[in-house]
């Protein structure tokens, strides 16, 4: 079926293309009654102005990058459903890329976006070599990094404060008793996961009480990497009696281990997670974890994106504080 060009909207509506261009772009002198009569012929012709087109005219294509890990993870999925529906109601569209954390996909997504000319990239991965983001820090596009961070390049930021998050973890087991305890983290290169580990240790250490290598299991994100590594911990002479876990999907990884194994939680093993996805709420124990504020701090990174500070020397960086949500799955040691 052949496409509907502009041609066809000019003629259709008995009006030059010069005439339609400048309805669509807003320039010249178009009445708004021509302007309504052109946009019901579009409309009814289902014609769509070339975003190509348009982007080599150095006019805006409507268009995002959002680069996340996983799309998979009720996170980050929450994170895109929520910077889609803004976009929407601004008359933009998203381009979704999962990238797993490593390096040579972000590479490949970005130099996708790049071609596809998008106005600005929202990055809520991590990635290992800094010159990636450097490199495209450098260029005429919006970036702006949501719950992630980059320590070596100056870019717009929307985060939580990932320490702060762990240092909850560790007081809400103190106080329920336990002194024995273990972490199940993420890649420890993404800069969130580091945090939070360095919050959980020092809230331990306050306590007089030290976390050592050992009782850090680094390990992948999935329901599957910490149910793998909860079983070996399980097995583990020195077994622990709590759990922190850097994010929810590794929590209830490890809650599925527990109760293969025969272990009771919270009776005989309190588990931790962080982000409070709509997941941590149907488990069974439901899961005690670390709440961050998922649709506003979309909300903020997409403002940000769209309406960044007028001196490009001006970097933003936005901090959410974190909150200890309890459920079911922490307790004090029967």
């Amino acid at each position: 079926m052949k496409s509907t060009t502009i041609y066809d909207v000019a003629k259709e509506a008995g009006v030059s293309i010069a005439t339609v261009s400048n309805a669509i772009n807003g320039k010249g002198k178009v009445s708004k009654k021509r302007k309504d009569e052109i946009f019901k012929v579009m409309e009814r012709l289902k014609y769509q102005p070339s975003v190509i087109a348009s982007a080599l005219m150095g006019k805006k294509t409507y268009t995002i990058g959002l680069l996340i890990p996983d799309v998979s993870n009720p996170f980050f999925a929450e994170i895109a459903r929520t910077v889609e529906d803004l976009a929407h109601s601004e008359g933009y569209s998203v381009i979704v890329c999962s990238t797993d954390n490593r390096d040579e996909r972000v590479e490949k997504y970005i130099r996708l976006l790049e071609q596809k000319n998008v106005d600005g990239i929202l990055i809520g991965t991590g990635m290992e070599n800094s010159e990636i983001l450097a490199q495209l820090a450098e260029k005429d596009l919006a970036i702006v990094m949501i719950a992630r961070e980059a320590s070596s390049i100056a870019v717009h930021s929307v985060v939580t404060n990932d320490f702060r998050g762990g240092t909850l973890a560790a007081e809400h087991l103190l106080g329920h008793g336990h002194t024995r305890m273990a972490v199940l983290a993420e890649d420890m290169r993404v800069t969130s996961s580091l945090e939070r580990v360095r919050g959980f240790r020092f809230g331990l250490f306050e306590a007089g009480i030290t976390l050592g290598e050992e009782h850090i299991e680094t390990c992948g994100s999935g329901i599957k990497d910490g149910k793998r590594a909860t079983v070996e911990l399980l097995r583990s002479k020195d077994r622990p009696t709590a759990i922190f876990c850097c994010n929810d999907l590794l929590a209830i990884g490890a809650l599925q281990a527990a109760k293969e194994a025969g272990v009771r939680v919270p009776e005989d093993l309190s588990v931790v997670g962080f982000d409070d996805t709509i997941l941590s709420t149907v488990t069974n124990p439901s899961l005690t974890t670390i709440s961050q504020p998922m649709d506003q701090m979309a909300q903020l990174a997409f403002n940000l994106l769209m309406n960044p500070p007028e001196s490009s020397e001006i970097k933003q960086r936005i901090i959410m504080q974190p909150e200890l949500v309890i459920r079911e799955s922490t307790g004090t040691l029967q």
